[in-house]
């Protein structure tokens, strides 16, 4: 059944060795690091509840009659995906700002899966069976779900099992309850998770057929032998009233240390078998890149209202070269919005039964989106003006002393007061220019996969052959050519 913010919050109380600036944290729904983001994911479960959104977050299954959360649906129909898209906006609208890993955007790369089953029955049955069993319990028990991808690594001129073998998480033995892991992910929202999708990272596997470095497995984020060791949080360390967007939207990252942590058979989704752990990473995003790239488009929104904004308040909207700077923006706004319509539009069916966008639109609009990123926040920057880094803060604005002057010097008209010309440059600033905002660029730029890998998914799934097909008419080409590409003429 759907569970309510409270329900969630209560799951996460469960002892886990949660670490931050070298302190323990005893619980993460009360930390000033960890609260907003679990206020956030609570308020999404009660969205599901509350008479206002509850039409636009869930739906009724057909054969059970219970009510389920939409974006845990697997995709089946262009409606689903219509209404997936629809149920992102209402959250991202109802709190107001951008949150990626909140589960909607990590439960698509266990879809992934079931286009896997031919490979993982080759493997061993049972393994697609757990999949279904996963896929149906994500469905149904509603849990907060997200992504294990990234390990330390270490050095990557060497293979996994050339140096520390801890450096890639690996299994260490078997027991006849499952398998004993050792090693490392970095997980964005772990510490404030129920469960995540634990897979293997991009790695030299050489000529290996088995490898304990290549499994896939869901990990219960209460088990004995996690530890959550977290970067410093944004939250909690600054004045909201300074820092509106860091303060609320931080999602923490995590490096989780699986100390000898025993995975149960059933949790176990593939194992060792290099060819599954190549393939699963081949295809892993090919539902999700569409509701990370959906957060482009409402990051560019942001851009473009905090720019237009500031454009306004000065009288400056009217000036060509600003004009041309905001159709630029518009113009990166459109390119991903035409990108994830047309993926829909032109979705095509999955060997595993679903509907997953168009492969080649998707993944092209994740470069477009992730790839311009920076110029435009850099274009963002200029129309914001210089203003957004100088400013001082709530504090000096509300002070009996220095107030009348930053009154003076900040109010316009009398619709340009000062405090509101103070709230739209704190906003501005952390939203392009704090500490944060850097941060999520660089989030944005790596979060799915580094950029090599989305240009190389956009290699994989370009149709190649009709360009090849169009040139060979429009040249003259004999059909000999054709042999080239391992095709014959029709």
């Amino acid at each position: 059944m759907i569970r309510t913010g409270d329900q969630y919050r209560e799951s996460i109380r469960d002892g886990r060795d949660v670490w931050m600036n070298g302190e323990k944290v005893t619980d993460v729904t009360t930390h000033p690091a960890f609260k907003p983001l679990v206020d956030i994911r609570a308020r999404i479960y009660d969205m599901a509840h509350d008479p206002a959104t509850r039409d636009s977050m869930t739906y009724q299954d057909e054969s059970t009659g219970e009510v389920n959360a939409i974006q845990q649906k697997p995709p089946r129909t262009r409606e689903d995906w219509d209404a997936k898209r629809a149920a992102t906006d209402a959250v991202l609208s109802d709190v107001g700002g951008v949150v990626t890993r909140v589960g909607d955007e990590t439960i698509g790369e266990v879809w992934s899966l079931i286009d896997g089953q031919d490979v993982l029955n080759a493997i061993n049955p049972t393994y697609a069976e757990n999949v279904k069993r996963h896929i149906d319990h994500a469905l149904y028990a509603d849990p907060f779900h997200v992504s294990a991808n990234t390990d330390p690594k270490g050095d990557r001129s060497k293979r996994p099992q050339d140096q520390d073998p801890d450096m890639l998480l690996h299994v260490v033995r078997e027991t006849d309850s499952g398998i004993v892991v050792r090693g490392a992910k970095y997980e964005t929202a772990a510490a404030y998770s129920n469960q995540a999708f634990t897979k293997p990272t991009i790695a030299n596997w050489g000529d290996s057929e088995l490898s304990d470095y290549a499994l896939g497995f869901i990990a219960d984020m209460g088990s004995p032998g996690l530890k959550y060791i977290c970067r410093t949080g944004f939250a909690g360390t600054k004045p909201p009233a300074d820092y509106p967007v860091s303060s609320r939207f931080d999602e923490v990252d995590t490096l989780v240390v699986f100390d000898d942590v025993e995975i149960p058979w059933e949790n176990v989704l593939f194992y060792r078998d290099t060819k599954a752990a190549t393939f699963i990473r081949a295809t892993l995003h090919r539902y999700s890149a569409f509701a990370f790239t959906q957060r482009n488009l409402r990051l560019a929104d942001l851009m473009i209202g905090a720019a237009l904004w500031n454009v306004k308040q000065t009288g400056l909207e009217k000036q060509q070269a600003v004009q041309e700077k905001l159709a630029t923006l518009a113009c990166y706004r459109e390119g991903i919005n035409a990108h994830l319509t047309a993926s829909i539009a032109m979705a095509e069916p999955s060997p595993g039964g679903l509907l997953m966008p168009n492969q080649s639109l998707l993944y092209t609009g994740r470069v477009l989106a992730c790839s311009q990123l920076h110029e435009m926040m850099h274009i963002a920057r200029e129309l914001c003006g210089g203003q957004i880094c100088i400013t001082p803060d709530k504090a000096s604005f509300d002070h009996p002393d220095t107030k009348p002057w930053l009154d003076k010097f900040y109010s316009i008209n009398e619709h340009w007061v000062a405090e509101d010309r103070r709230k739209l440059l704190a906003y501005a600033r952390d939203l392009l220019n704090s500490d944060y905002a850097g941060h999520r660029l660089t989030f944005q730029l790596f979060a799915q996969s580094p950029p090599f890998a989305h240009l190389g998914a956009v290699y994989r799934n370009f149709d190649w052959e009709g360009p090849l097909d169009l040139v060979k008419d429009a040249a003259g080409l004999s059909d000999n050519v054709l042999g080239t590409l391992g095709r014959k003429a029709k």
